[in-house]
């Protein structure tokens, strides 16, 4: 249905009807489905729930519509975080709770999503991290160097349910449709057996709070706005940027009250900093010398990564380990390509090949078995000689030009693994930048 029709229906006060019906909530279940997910507490599966379908949508739009329908509490799950001391907290809602939730997504988005902020871009129609990114490195090229960057500090669990009502009141007129979401806000959590009732947060793992959190957060787009201040926010990450360090010290202070004692939300103080471009981390990237890069710490974590795909002491065959590391290294490469200078890929698809050949020399056991099969692998006896009975360890070796000649460039091509770093090489980092970035 389109934005214009779904306006019509929002002044009639007609919501509900338009989230329960048929076509809406076969709509919400296929992208659930699509999404995948772990079953709630009650154990059904996806394919469970499609089995008898029909009977599942009817019996919900009944329960809905009848004031009948109870929200199920959500079962939770801890999610550990890249830095192995904490944990993201992942609410998983029953199937039947999650169609729902996507059904008035479907209904309220467009009302909603239209009079957001334009420098708002996380999980939105038509909007994109890239874009967030590209974004930030205009507002930096067009002289605006420092940024006030803006963590906030456990947002989903500071949600205020009651500002959260009255902020959706004022912009939908259908009452039914803001007391059920007010019930889906405080359906609860299982963890243990026991069931704890939420007065304030939204956990993350429905379809939708993401569409809520941005509604608490336009208020804070909507503040910068009134400011005439450049940002870019990317679901709870924000970044300002201003000409100078004073100006950004002095905007850091003011926002950080504004979301403080208006929004009653927490600044993380140990995220949040001011700073210039090239030291802010925004979305795994960083802006230098007015060109997108990926960041030192994204960089780090990349190769963290590498020794856990590609450990030296495994059997496993050169050709099998490849096909495990592309199927990391698409998923990486596809969202770090956007950085601008190809050169930090090229690093990363240099270091595999190292640690690949390193694990051939370790599996060999002997030298005079690596002597052998770098032979068969086309390289001269002398110098295969030269460089297999030499007292370099298994480390070294793998950086030699014996060992790079036999396991090249081109070979690795040709044994499937995947090559980005040669697509479009326009900018390379002379050696006293990449040392900065990695």
């Amino acid at each position: 249905m389109k934005a214009h029709q779904l306006e019509f229906k929002f002044h009639e006060g007609k919501l509900l009807e338009e989230i329960c019906e048929e076509n809406t909530l076969r709509k919400a279940f296929k992208l659930v489905k699509r999404n995948k997910g772990a079953p709630g507490i009650d154990g059904i599966t996806i394919e469970d729930f499609e089995q008898y379908l029909f009977e599942e949508l009817t019996q919900l739009k009944q329960e809905v519509l009848g004031w009948k329908y109870k929200p199920t509490p959500v079962k939770r799950v801890e999610i550990p975080k890249p830095d192995g001391k904490r944990v993201r907290l992942l609410g998983i809602p029953i199937i039947k709770d999650r169609v729902l939730h996507m059904a008035i997504k479907l209904v309220l988005e467009p009302i909603l999503d239209s009079k957001f902020s334009k420098s708002s871009y996380g999980f939105r129609p038509g909007k994109s991290q890239q874009q967030a990114v590209e974004a930030a490195r205009d507002y930096v090229r067009a002289g605006k160097e420092f940024v006030v960057g803006i963590d906030l500090s456990k947002f989903f669990d500071r949600i205020n349910h009651d500002r959260l009502i009255q902020t959706l009141k004022s912009k939908i007129e259908d009452k039914r449709v803001l007391r059920l979401i007010g019930m889906i806000l405080r359906r609860g959590i299982m963890a243990d057996g026991t069931v704890t009732i939420l007065h304030q947060g939204s956990f993350q793992g429905s379809p939708l709070s993401p569409l809520l959190s941005n509604l608490v957060l336009d208020e804070l787009d909507k503040e910068l706005e009134e400011r005439n201040l450049e940002f870019c926010r990317y679901a709870d990450d924000s970044n300002i940027f201003v000409k100078t360090e004073r100006a950004a010290v002095r905007v850091m202070g003011s926002i950080k009250k504004y979301i403080e004692t208006k929004l009653k939300l927490k600044v993380n103080e140990e995220k949040s900093k001011v700073a210039n471009a090239d030291r802010v981390k925004f979305l795994g990237m960083t802006i230098a010398n007015g060109l997108i890069a990926i960041s030192k710490k994204a960089i780090k974590k990349a190769m963290e990564m590498l020794k856990i795909l590609i450990p030296r002491g495994s059997h496993q065959p050169i050709e099998r380990a490849i096909k495990q590391i592309n199927i990391w290294y698409r998923g990486w490469a596809s969202y770090f390509k956007m950085t601008q200078y190809r050169a930090q890929l090229a690093a990363i698809e240099a270091h595999i090949r190292r640690r690949l050949r390193a694990r051939f020399i370790k599996q060999q056991k002997q030298r005079r078995n690596l002597y052998h099969k770098l032979v068969k692998l086309g390289v001269g006896k002398k110098l295969v000689a030269k460089t297999v009975y030499s007292n370099k360890g298994d480390w070294n070796l793998s950086h030699t030009r014996t060992l790079e000649k036999a396991f090249s460039t081109k070979w690795f091509e040709r044994a499937g693994l995947k090559i980005v770093s040669n697509l479009g090489l326009e900018h390379w980092l002379p050696l006293n930048e990449w040392v900065k970035l990695v």
